[in-house]
Parts: C-alpha cells; structure tokens; sequence
C-alpha cells in the first residue's frame, strides 16, 4: 500500500530562518557597541559624556533585546503551529488511507501524467493471479498493455449515451464496472465495481424468464379448443397439443420420437396439410374443410413459417357447419312463406344492391326469379326514380325507418300509388349495414281518397266561412295572452336574478370562510395571549373589552359563513352513534358557568339512552337553544333534559323567560327575523340562531318543536332517533373527558401554518402558558426542523398551506419519519365529512376555526397525558 506525500508550511520555516538571521544580527550589534564603549571610557576623559553614552547604549541594548524576545516568541509560536499543521496532515492522511479502504469497490489515483499515486488493497486483489504487477508510478497506459498482453479482458461494453462507464468481463469470468472522474488537478480516479454476481444473477433471472415463457406457450397452447401441430423446416413434428391427439388418434410416445410428418399422413384420417397441398389459399394461408366418418366436420388451416416449416390448425366446426345446414333450411322456409304474403318485400346492402327480393316483388317488376340479386335500385328502377328515392334511402341508411308514399309506373305504363316502407338493419354498433323494403299497391286506396276529398271540398268550404269569424276572436285572445306572456317571462327573469346572485353570494360566503375566519383567528390568539399576562386595571379593561368585541365579531361571523354553508350544501352530515351522556354532559358543564354569570340556575337531567345523530350539528342545534333560553331570561333558572319515546329521544330545554306570542312562534325560525321591542340590551344578534337550527333539522331530518307562554317562559325541543346499546363503536362506549391538568410546562410544541400573524399569535399563547414552541410555514421547512434536533411532544398543523398543500399530508409524512408518533392537532376551517373522516382515521384531533383558547388548552392538556 503507498501512501501520499504532504505539503510543507514553507512560510512559516523562512519567517524563523529571517528572525535567526535578525538575531544573529543583533547580537554581533551589541557586541560592537559593548567593545566601542569600553574602547571610549579609556580614551575619553568626560565623565559626564561617557555617562550620557552609557545610556543611549543600555536603551538601544534593552529596544534590541525586547524585539529579541518578541522574535522569540513568534519563532516559538511557528514552531507550534507548524507542529500542528504536521499532526493536522498526518492525520488527514491516515483518514484518507482508512477511507479510501473501506470503500466497497477498487479505487485508483493517477496523477496528471496518469501515474498511479495512490490505491486500495481492493485494486491489487483484481489483478491478483493475474501475472500484472501492480505498483506507485506505475502508467495507466502500462496497465492497459499489460492486461492485453496476458489476455485478461474477454469482453468489453460500453453503456449509453447518458452514462460513461464500461463494462469488463475478465478471463476468470468475474464482471467489473469501471466508472473514471477527473480530478480538480488532472489527475483521475478510477472505481473498479465488482458486479460478476449481478451478471449471475441477470443471467439466471432471464434463463427462468425464458423457462417461464415457454411453459406459459405450451399451457396456452394445450388449453386451445384448436389442434395445433408445429412442424420444423427438417419436416418433423417438434410441438402439438392435446386436442391434436385426440383428432388424429396417436399417442403421445409416437410424437415424442419426432417423426417426419410427411410418414404420419398414409397414418392418419386427418388430412394433414402441407404448404405444398393444392388447395385453397387465403392471404398466405392453405384451408379446407373435411368430414370423418364419425359425423365431425374438421377445419384444416396450414400457415407457412418465414424461417421454414409450418403449423397446422385442425377446428372442430361440426356445430357450425349444421348450423349452417339448418340456416340453409330457414332461408328456405322464409322463401318459400315470404313468395306467398301478397305485399312486395326485398333486402338492399349499404351498397345499394339487392340482396333478397320475394317472388311477388320480382313479378311486379316484371324480372326473372331471382334475377334481380346483385343489381343496384338504379338499374331496377331507372335513374330518375332513383333520384325520387335517394332522400329516403339517405334516412334508412342512418338507421331511421320511413314511410312514405310515391307514384311509379306499372310494366303496362300505367300509374300506380305505392306505400313503401324502408326499416334499417342495424349491427351490433348500431350502424345501417342495409334495409328492408316493404311495398304495398294503394292505387284503389288513393283513388277512394280523392273522391272523398271531392265530396268534401264543399263541405269544408262552408266550416271555413264559419271558423274564419272564430280565428279573428282568437287572434284577439292570442294577443293578450301572448301580452300576458310576455310580463310572466319579464317576471321570471327579473326572479332567476335574484336568486342568481342569491346563490352567488350564498357560495362565495361558503367558499371564503377559510379568509374570513383566518385574520379573526390571528387576532384572538393575540387577545388571549394578553388576557393571560398580568396588566394594571386600565389596560386590563381594554384588553377585556377588546376581547368581548372580538367574541361578538366571531359569533357573527360564523353565524353568517355557517348560514351561507347550509344554503350553499357544503356541510353534509355526518351521522354516527354515541351516548346522548357524552354531548349533553359537555353541554351542561360548558352552559354551567354562562348561567352563572347572568345570575340563573342551570339545571340539567342525565340521560343514558344512545343515540344516531350528527354529534356536532346536534351540538349546535342544542347550543342555540341553550344561549336563546339564557339570553331572554331575567331570572329563574333554565332546564336541560330528555324524555323517551318509542323510537326516540327528546331533548328539551326549559326557560322561566319572556316568553313568545303564539302569532309569532313561525317567525322565529326565519332569517334576520327578530321579535320586536325586545328588551334585552347589548344582543348584538342577527335573528339567524335559529333559522340555523331549522336547516340542520331539516339536514338531519330531526323534529323541531315549541312552545311558550308568553312572560312565563318557552321550551324548545329536537327529537333525535334511538340506536341500540351494541351498535356503539368501540372508541365512544367509554368516553375520555379531557382534563384541565397542567401538563403544559416546557412541553416542546411545533406549529406549522402559512400566516405569520397566526403562527405569531399561537407562538405568543403558547409560550404564556409555559410551552416551547418551534414554528414553520411548509412541510420542507418542519422537516428540516426534524433534520436539526429531537421531535416534539405535540404537532399543531393548519390544513390550508400555500402551494396547493395541507398540513393533514405534512403531519402524515412527519409521523412516517418517527419512530414512535407524536399527537397531532388539526385546526382547519373546513367542515367537510371527508376531511372529518380521515383525520379520525389517522387518529388526530381536529379543532375548527376560529380557536377557542380554553378547548385548545385542555386538548393540549389531554393529549400531552
């Protein structure tokens, strides 16, 4: 094994060389000085001159020895340095031996003059046993000559246009892949890959290919209802089937010694066809047809081979050929019934020649039997009445049948009214391959209607002198209606706008829910943010006040988005069963501390029945009912409970309120429609709560009623199917409430969201409650956070992201990358049962926009458990 040479820090050896030269230098100076001054104070007499020198000299001894000692120190600065950079090499040299051996494959250096510089003990052992030396400095050329001369290379491949190695099989039979790179200094490196076991393998893969296909062929040929007999250019039977066996009557050990076929023939019944039989040919094929003495009819068809031989194909057609005898037969019965019905009938092609005519249509026109076979309507009837027809045809050839009456000459001249009569025959595609010709003689007919129509000429001259006074009256009357018409057709027109843009308005609002609710989401995460943090008494009341208009303006909001979904048929239900326990229980500890706050009582009856509903659009049926009895009762308290009856379950909700007049209890339910001079003050309402209430019903197909007393209060109640006990899903027969429990302290929480404003918002809310949270706008963004430290406890991912993705896929793919998965919480303003369904398929939570900051606390709370 060679190793590498290193390159030599030369800048730091002459910066130490110079400073040794400076010092040398120096301290010849020095000497010099020490000897002139010594020399001078026996030769001067001036103390004081001699004084004054002796201090110039020590200040230039001591600024000489100073840079002596800085001198010093770099030199001892580079020569640890220089230390350094050897040990730096030395080891940079050993990694590169070490990694240049554990590569799989044999790897080479050459240098620019394509000398080898470097190798691994891979790249001798493809040459061992071979008689080639492999050494340092040793030519790429040399080695090319080598292999050649001892005749190592058998063959050589190149591969395509898009790949630059090339392939070598070697005399052992061992396979190499050798892919070149040049290097940044012109040298190259070369990889031999050892792939001798992926050729076995390629080779052995396509062996049991061929084996396969070949056994395929001879089960596709056995299973033929055709005997089939393959004979080679040497004129021997070399493949058959078993169909052909049971036809020719021999055995399988006689076809198995490989006779020639021209020896089987005197043998055989079967006429056994060659290329060289005179017989009929059809585009290169030899067929006939053969009857046995067992009654079998027998198909013979030889096809010839281009590179010599032939096969034979022997089809038992017996069925066919009495199917045809007995068609045969038909045609004749229907010959003979069709020459004795008195009306004309014939069959014309596509191509306009007839193909059948009965003895009547024949004798009428005045031919031969069956003369008229093969001849075109042109010849029968003449060019002229050709023309008479050619629109008729037209029609029967595009698959319509006509009727229609013309006037043709008898063969006495004569003229005679015919009713004919052109019914398409139609194929299994549906297209005319010819008609049917129906002729009937209506000459008499004809003749009877004119004397009728004679006779009445003057009756009807009469009625219409009489109706010519009536079509005045109505030409009046047809006016005004037409008048009429025209204001109904305004009318309508003017209403299809209206409901045009209705609808219009009605989707958009649908559609754009997404937009609406995504700011408003921002600003409520902020808002509870800042409740959160303590503040002094005056900003505490703007930040209450700030987010109690933000309730108001959410509380509208959605109302108006989920009044427009409802209209729009975006929301669909989504019908499950559960415990009517775990929706009512929910309800009554949420509605609890709202009726506490307006000083009522809130009283509330369990139920254990079960129940199929839509969990969530139930909810709001029920929450609307619960916030109306809230709002419009002074005082008393408010009542949640259910009855049973026979197949359902009703749920009820009691109030001591204001009450409704009986007049007015069908409007409540309509859009913006509110009860007038309601005293209730600050309802910033839009009478839409419960016109929500009455299209779930009808979604749902629940039963709304109420009743009320007015100034003694109102119940309103939804009757909602029972189910049994046993059709509950595993997941919701023991209901897991989440728990207010703090489990959010220095919990590792990642968001990812395309608004900034929102992940700002979360991140803020979050943190307040004591999470760490990390944040990203895409999927590529979350997983390179993946790629730079440790997973979270808990994902929190939008489902709207830009450029047409989702966080649900992201959140996907992220747990695919884990080892053990994390929580997930979806938070979407999609309502969809879709998107519902597959999330509860992939085990996540989903949240609705806009986010309630309490439900998304102890979701995170039950989760991080």
């Amino acid at each position: 094994m060679t190793g590498m040479g290193q390159d030599q820090p030369i800048d730091l050896v002459q910066r130490v060389e110079q400073l040794e030269r400076e010092n040398r230098k120096l301290q010849k100076i020095n000497r010099v000085l020490i000897e002139r001054v010594e020399v001078s104070a026996t030769t001067r007499t001036d103390p004081y001159a001699a004084f004054e020198h002796s201090v110039v000299l020590a200040e230039q001894v001591r600024e000489r020895t100073a840079a002596l000692n800085v001198a010093l120190g770099d030199l001892k600065t580079s020569n640890t340095a220089l230390s350094q950079a050897k040990q730096q090499a030395e080891l940079a040299h050993q990694r590169l031996i070490d990694g240049i051996e554990s590569i799989s494959d044999a790897f080479v250096l050459f240098d620019s003059e394509r000398r080898i510089v470097l190798y691994n003990s891979k790249f001798e052992s493809v040459w061992a046993g071979t008689g080639v030396s492999i050494e340092e400095g040793l030519g790429i050329q040399d080695i090319r000559r080598l292999a050649d001369q001892h005749g190592l290379i058998e063959e050589e491949l190149r591969g395509d246009e898009t790949d630059n190695s090339v392939f070598y099989r070697l005399k052992n039979g061992r396979w190499f892949q050798v892919s070149e790179r040049p290097t940044l200094d012109g040298g190259l490196v070369i990889l031999y890959t050892d792939i001798t076991e992926l050729k076995q393998n390629e080779t052995a893969r396509r062996e049991r290919a061929l084996a396969d296909k070949s056994r395929v062929l001879q089960n596709t040929v056995d299973n033929l209802s055709q005997g089939v007999v393959l004979i080679n250019s040497e004129g021997r039977l070399e493949v058959w089937n078993q169909r052909f066996l049971e036809l020719s009557g021999f055995g399988e050990d006689e076809l198995n010694e490989q006779p020639l076929f021209e020896d089987l023939i005197a043998r055989c019944e079967l006429i056994l066809l060659t290329p060289f039989t005179n017989h009929h040919h059809a585009g290169g094929t030899i067929e006939l047809e053969q009857s046995l003495r067992n009654g079998q009819v027998i198909e013979i068809r030889t096809h010839p081979i281009q590179e010599g031989g032939f096969v034979n194909t022997y089809t038992d057609i017996t069925e066919r050929h009495q199917y045809a005898e007995t068609l045969r037969e038909s045609e004749q019965w229907i010959r003979l019934i069709t020459d004795h019905v008195p009306a004309l009938i014939a069959y014309v092609g596509d191509d306009l020649r007839f193909q059948f005519t009965n003895k009547v249509y024949e004798d009428w026109y005045g031919w031969p039997r069956e003369a008229l076979i093969g001849k075109t309507i042109t010849m029968v009837h003449g060019g002229d009445q050709f023309v008479n027809l050619k629109p008729y045809i037209d029609r029967a050839l595009s698959g319509e049948s006509v009727t229609f009456e013309i006037e043709e000459k008898d063969p006495q001249g004569g003229p005679r009214y015919m009713l004919k009569a052109y019914v398409p025959n139609l194929d299994a595609e549906g297209h005319a391959v010819g008609f049917f010709v129906l002729i009937r003689d209506i000459t008499e007919r004809r003749k009877t209607a004119y004397a009728l129509q004679e006779s009445y000429q003057t009756m009807e001259q009469r009625v219409i002198e009489r109706t010519s006074e009536l079509t005045k009256l109505n030409d009046q009357l047809r006016q005004e209606i037409t008048e009429r018409k025209q204001v109904e057709g305004r009318l309508l027109e003017a209403s299809k706008h209206a409901e045009q843009a209705n609808l219009s308005k009605t989707k958009f609002l649908a559609a754009v829910s997404h937009d609406l609710l995504q700011p408003l989401n921002a600003a409520r995460l902020f808002t509870s943010a800042l409740q959160e943090k303590p503040a002094v008494q005056s900003e505490r009341h703007l930040i209450d006040s700030v987010g109690s208009s933000l309730d108001d303006v959410e509380s509208l909001l959605s109302t108006l988005v989920d009044i427009s979904k409802l209209d729009a048929g975006v929301i669909e239900p989504d019908v499950t069963v559960f415990p009517a326990s775990s929706l009512l229980n929910n309800i009554a500890n949420e509605y609890q501390q709202v009726a506490n706050s307006e000083q009522l009582r809130l009283r509330y009856v369990a139920s254990s029945a079960v129940i199929c509903s839509d969990s969530q659009l139930l909810a709001r049926i029920l929450r609307n009912f619960l916030t109306n009895a809230i709002r419009y009762t002074d005082h008393g308290s408010v009542l949640l409970g259910c009855r049973r009856k026979r197949n359902s379950l009703v749920i009820e909700v009691w109030d001591t309120g204001l009450g409704i007049p009986e007049d007015k209890l069908g409007d409540i339910f309509l859009e913006f429609k509110r009860l007038k001079d309601s005293p209730v003050e600050n309802d910033k309402g839009l009478g839409l709560g419960l016109a929500i209430v009455d299209k779930i019903s009808r979604m749902l197909g629940h039963q709304i009623s109420v009743s009320s007393v007015p100034g003694k209060g109102s119940m309103f109640s939804v009757e909602v199917p029972l189910a049994r006990p046993d059709q509950l899903p595993v997941r919701t027969k023991k209901p897991h409430q989440p728990t207010a429990g703090d489990q959010l302290q220095a919990a590792e929480i990642w968001l990812i969201d395309n608004d900034p404003a929102i992940c700002r918002g979360m991140q803020t809310l979050l943190e307040g409650w004591g999470c760490v949270v990390q944040t990203v706008h895409d999927e590529e963004q979350l997983m390179a956070l993946l790629d730079n430290g440790e997973a979270p406890q808990l994902l929190i991912a939008d489902y709207h992201l830009d450029n047409d993705e989702n966080g649900l896929d992201a959140a996907i793919h992220f747990n695919q990358r884990l080892a053990q998965p994390v929580p997930v919480v979806m938070i979407t303003a999609n309502y969809t049962n879709e998107l519902k369904q597959i999330v509860r398929e992939q085990g996540y939570l989903l949240i609705n926009k806009p986010v309630k900051p309490m439900k998304l606390k102890m979701t995170l709370n039950h989760l991080l458990e």
